[in-house]
């Protein structure tokens, strides 16, 4: 396999693709998803609990869980991540959530298996698939834990404390309020590190046909708001067979 050589490399359209990777692997370090929870037993502060892309939890969890057991809505167990605990028999399994860090990684591999294509049309089609696959699997990711909110939101314990507390589905951005319970869900880090990174794809994906690099983006910027954008690089023909083109300024009619 031919590598690309440094000058190469150090055009957006490659280098923008592993920066995503670097941003990707971070985000499996900081928590994805984050709640704030009120609650007239706990009136002095808000308790907290924040999830990982992987079956980790931290904040105020054992607090969380004993206010969900009032409305009888229970969270999977993390498993193999502390803190572990027993699983009450009626909350879901969520068995994908120990694959979040493959998706991850996956996506983070592929960025940079795209930068080092050997040639600029390899390049230009695997940023074009490696967008729409990232896009496509975090936009699964996002949709299975939103289906999973609604099933856990929708198998509430009939025998709980509190009675009559109808289903619901916890929303993955917002306020809800449940019994006496009110909770803001939020983004984590790591997912606006993740929104980052698929920013970063559409940006390499935006300037495949250019060959402009980091330290000219400045005069590349100017040149396509003025229109003249000298490092666009031609898409069909060779480059002997652009040369030889007839120069349209001497063939026309006179």
């Amino acid at each position: 396999m031919n590598l690309p050589g440094r000058t190469e490399f150090a055009q957006l359209r490659r280098l923008l693709p592993v920066g995503a990777a670097v941003l990707l692997l971070g985000a499996l370090l900081l928590p994805m998803w984050s709640i704030e929870m009120h609650a007239v037993q706990y009136p002095n502060e808000p308790l907290h609990l924040s999830l990982y892309a992987y079956p980790q939890v931290s904040g105020d969890f054992v607090e969380i869980h004993r206010l969900n057991k009032y409305i009888g809505f229970y969270y999977p167990d993390p498993v193999f991540w502390q803190p572990n605990y027993e699983p009450h028999p009626r909350a879901i399994d969520v068995p994908e959530w120990s694959l979040g860090p493959l998706a991850f990684v996956g996506v983070a591999a592929t960025s940079v298996f795209v930068a080092l294509a050997p040639t600029a049309r390899k390049l230009r089609r695997g940023l074009t698939l490696q967008l729409v696959g990232a896009v496509a699997v975090f936009a699964g990711l996002l949709a299975d834990i939103q289906f999973r909110l609604y099933q856990a939101g929708h198998t509430l314990d009939p025998d709980a404390p509190v009675m009559g507390v109808e289903g619901f589905t916890p929303p993955l951005l917002g306020t809800y309020s449940v019994a006496n319970i009110t909770s803001y869900s939020r983004f984590g880090a790591g997912a606006y590190l993740t929104m980052l990174a698929i920013g970063l794809l559409v940006v390499s994906y935006a300037v495949r046909n250019s060959t402009v690099t980091l330290w000219e983006v400045p005069g590349y910027a100017r040149n396509r708001f003025t229109g003249d954008d000298e490092t666009t690089e031609p898409t069909t023909g060779t480059t002997s067979e652009r040369a030889s083109a007839p120069d349209a300024s001497r063939t026309g009619r006179r």
